[in-house]
């Protein structure tokens, strides 16, 4: 499994690293407008390091969409099951490897915001306030109409459904591309049809977790059961999606 989480990581590993180079471009332009009183050039590159936070997440979960269907439908397909190796290990080193950089980038960039604010309130030397300014900013956001709090507890509770919500979401597009895959055999509109599939198959799953928690109304229960049932979802995309590549792609 390690070794085909490795491959996986080879074949993304070029958008990864353009990501943390332009990040790193980013922060550099972030500190010289920091210390050099440039609010203008502070300010942009505030705003483009949260694009590519939000962003960067966003093409990691996207490529390996991307890369599973080019194995699905390219001749890739058959060098991939060539290899000694059953469908459920393939793809489940190919959720795992995109799970993990889902959750280094997610805390890399989380670490990096802590980072920059910290060093934005050392410099006006208001340090002692950070504290209270975030749990201010905290109070504008909310779950079933209560106020997050920055709790060690809730933190974490945020961070585990954001992780299983992408893991969820990862898994149904691997299931509705290989379905279609197995329908039509890389033949036109085949992408088309497999982000219908995806569309219908994350409806369902939303609805159904929404009459799940309905009668849940503590925000830290509400998430903890929102991402349980994630990861549910997710595991049930993995196994009838292993079937159907073992049972229909495999060579």
């Amino acid at each position: 499994m390690l070794k085909l989480m490795k491959y996986e990581l080879r074949k993304t590993w070029s958008t990864k690293a353009i990501l943390l180079a332009v990040t790193a471009i980013v922060e550099i332009a972030y500190l010289i407008g920091l210390y050099a009183d440039k609010e203008g050039t502070m300010s942009v590159s505030v705003l483009l390091l949260i694009l590519l936070a939000f962003g960067g997440v966003m093409v990691i979960g996207l490529e390996s969409i991307l890369t599973l269907h080019r194995d699905m439908n390219t001749r890739q397909s058959y060098m991939l099951f060539m290899t000694p190796n059953s469908c459920y290990k393939i793809l489940g080193a190919k959720i795992l490897e995109c799970g993990v950089s889902i959750l280094l980038t997610g805390a890399f960039f989380f670490a990096l915001g802590v980072l920059d604010i910290t060093l934005l309130f050392a410099k006006e030397g208001q340090l002692s306030r950070l504290w209270e300014t975030v749990q201010q900013f905290l109070s504008h956001f909310s779950v079933n109409g209560r106020a997050l709090d920055i709790s060690v507890r809730t933190m974490s509770a945020v961070a585990f459904v954001l992780l299983t919500a992408w893991i969820s979401l990862i898994s149904t597009a691997y299931l509705a591309d290989v379905i279609s895959a197995a329908l039509l055999n890389g033949k036109k509109h085949n992408g088309f049809v497999s982000f219908l599939l995806f569309i219908l198959l994350s409806y369902v799953t939303n609805r159904a977790a929404g009459l799940i928690t309905a009668s849940i109304h503590d925000s830290y229960t509400l998430m903890m059961v929102y991402g349980l049932i994630d990861l549910a979802f997710a595991a049930v995309m993995y196994v009838v999606t292993a079937m159907i590549m073992e049972r229909k792609l495999s060579v």
